[in-house]
């Protein structure tokens, strides 16, 4: 059972979605298995802050719902994912487009799942990297995701 979005048709509608689409933040690249990500915020002078670097609030919001999104199209409807916590450093200012990747592997997935399938919640940690165009890391998010099979699915081991 699979989530209800092709990747093309989310990374459509993120692109579209006002919180996105006024901060100059892109879904470029969201692959068919949803296993990978690329988001970029534009330069621009609306999305600079009083230094004239990105606004922080963007870089943020670029980061926001893209590991529970990807979760959820990797491992179906049968988990509950949310966004849970979320911490940001700030490591030097980022005056060009800035540009974050995020991943998921198999054995993330497959530890996801193992630590899931009685029912149980589990609060992995990704720690994103946002780059310059220069490809110097500008900021850190740590995000932390709720998940959990939802109670119909709980104490099954049927695959997706």
């Amino acid at each position: 059972m699979r989530w209800a979005f092709k990747p093309a048709v989310m990374r459509h509608i993120l692109n579209f979605w006002p919180p996105f689409f006024f901060s100059g933040i892109k879904v470029t690249e969201l692959n068919d298995d949803y296993r990978y990500c690329k988001v970029e915020l534009k330069s621009r002078p609306w999305t600079k802050n009083i230094n004239r670097s990105q606004f922080g609030g963007s870089m943020f919001a670029m980061t926001d719902p893209i590991y529970p999104l990807m979760l959820m199209g990797a491992l179906g409807k049968q988990y509950i994912v949310w966004d849970k916590q979320a911490d940001i450093n700030f490591i030097k200012p980022g005056l060009t487009k800035l540009t974050a990747e995020f991943w998921l592997t198999d054995e993330t997935v497959a530890e996801i799942r193992h630590k899931t399938e009685q029912g149980d919640k589990y609060l992995p940690q990704f720690l994103v990297h946002i780059k310059d165009a220069q490809h110097n890391v500008v900021c850190e998010v740590n995000r932390t995701v709720y998940i959990r099979k939802k109670p119909k699915y709980r104490g099954t081991t049927t695959a997706d």
